[in-house]
């Protein structure tokens, strides 16, 4: 079975690898590393915001999968990032498994009631994964000014907890 860790500064190469691929399965769709700043110390980087990212290791340093969330300007509210696995890993259950894992965290240590994420309008298998999980579409498309000239739709899921019951 693939194991999922806490991602370490060095993972960042090998994660820009990973999201490169994933945005070459997409039309007009180019991964531009200036446009990714966090990449150069990713763990560090969430950490800051206070949250995590995890990896899914593979052979020879490469990264499979990564999943991230971070904690979003509404106290009660936590964002996820990252969300990305390599297209031979997908149908087995290790996205779940990273969603998972970032939904514990984000209802343990961070103490939240709701996640939400923003996704490329062009990334369609990822909108039907969010909604099997229980995630709604949000009202509204965000324009990312990008080279690609991304439009995102918004996804929320409620963490059925109480702020107040964390405390």
């Amino acid at each position: 079975m693939l194991s999922i860790r806490p991602a370490t500064d060095p993972d960042g190469a090998p994660l820009a690898r990973l999201i490169a691929s994933v945005f070459s399965e997409y039309e007009n769709c180019p991964f531009v590393p200036e446009e990714f700043p966090e990449l150069t110390a990713p763990a560090t980087y969430y950490a800051s915001r206070g949250g995590q990212l995890w990896v899914v290791p593979g052979k020879d340093g490469a990264v499979l999968g990564s999943i991230a969330v971070a904690r979003h300007h509404r106290r009660d509210t936590a964002e996820l990032f990252k969300v990305y696995l390599s297209p031979s890993l997908r149908g087995i259950g290790l996205a779940g498994r990273l969603l998972e894992t970032a939904l514990d965290h984000a209802t343990g240590p961070m103490a939240v009631r709701r996640v939400e994420l923003w996704s490329d309008t062009r990334f369609t298998r990822g909108h039907a994964f969010y909604a099997k999980h229980g995630f709604a579409r949000m009202a509204g498309l965000r324009a990312l000014h990008d080279v690609a000239e991304t439009l995102e739709f918004g996804f929320s899921r409620s963490l059925g907890r109480d702020v107040e019951d964390a405390a």
